[in-house]
């Protein structure tokens, strides 16, 4: 039997959602692999949505208008920005021929860089950040990155991985700004499906900022203001899972990530990445990816520990 790539090992618990449709104002995207957008084109999105990744924007042409939460915020070409995607966000407004590069990026590659502490704390309290440097050659880096990363090539992925970290590292260094300073509020109409949309936000960046620790049901309700019960079925709801599953989910991302970025014992990203034992880290992420973190590890070239 052929061995299996990375691209073969992608979520199989794609939640049912049974109140989404088209005015729904939130869809969490269930593939939370770092990969590429798969098209250039821009396109204007018919209701905000979340995912659970970093996304990162750098527009090759043309002009694009995020509603960000709340906020309307404009991005032209040649210019880099990124946010974490369990904020709120929608594409509103898009000029003629725009297009864009765009990266979706598990966020423990962020928590495993304690140097970009500040940057990170942006990024999880909402910014959205923008370079304040950007090279001549940085167009045909991220176009390069795209197309290594849509082969599926594990080894590709892996350099895109440590090539695209750098930037970010880079970025920090060089200086960034937080676009949301001087955006203007958005129109109520825009603003409507948002509000409902608040304790889901605080729940969800809860989890993002906390999931590895040991943090319960009752203390994701708490970061939102509500009673357990309601902020459960308010989660389930909105977002197709239970709280529950939504910490487990956040951990086995982060699982993931640190399997193929590193060659960090198993046992130990277990651990780090806030499961109770062992074995309950590997019926997760069997049920999820339907493979093992060893031979999800090894599927890579990577040697198992």
């Amino acid at each position: 039997m052929a061995m299996r790539g990375l691209s073969d090992y992608v979520d199989e618990s794609v939640p049912v959602h049974a109140d989404i449709g088209r005015g729904h104002p939130m869809v969490i995207f269930s593939d939370h692999r770092f990969c590429a957008g798969k098209s250039l084109a821009v396109h204007e999105m018919p209701s905000p949505h979340m995912h659970s990744q970093i996304e990162l924007n750098f527009l090759l042409e043309g002009a694009m208008t995020y509603w960000f939460n709340g906020r309307v915020l404009d991005v032209s070409a040649g210019r880099f920005v990124l946010f974490w995607g369990m904020i709120p966000h929608q594409v509103i407004r898009v000029e003629p021929d725009t297009r864009f590069v765009c990266f979706y990026v598990p966020i423990s590659v962020f928590l495993g860089l304690p140097a970009l502490s500040n940057l990170r704390g942006a990024i999880f309290r909402g910014g959205v950040i923008e370079a304040l440097e950007i090279r001549p050659f940085d167009r045909d880096i991220f176009l390069r990155w795209r197309e290594e990363l849509l082969t599926g090539d594990p080894q590709l992925e892996t350099i895109v991985r440590d090539e695209m970290t750098a930037r970010v590292r880079r970025l920090d260094r060089e200086g960034w700004q937080d676009l949301r300073a001087d955006a203007p509020l958005a129109l109520a109409d825009v603003r409507a499906g948002a509000e409902r949309m608040l304790p889901i936000e605080k729940m969800t960046r809860f989890i993002g900022e906390n999931g590895r620790s040991k943090i319960s049901v009752d203390d994701v309700a708490r970061a939102s203001g509500l009673h357990p019960n309601y902020a459960m079925h308010l989660f389930r709801r909105a977002v197709g899972m239970s709280i529950k599953e939504a910490i487990t989910r956040h951990r086995l991302d982060a699982a993931q990530s640190l399997l193929i970025a590193t060659d960090q014992a198993i046992a130990a990203i277990a651990f780090d990445c806030g499961f109770a034992s062992l074995s309950s880290f590997y019926a997760a992420f069997a049920k999820r990816f339907v493979a093992s973190p060893a031979q999800f590890r090894r599927a890579l070239g990577h040697p198992v520990a």
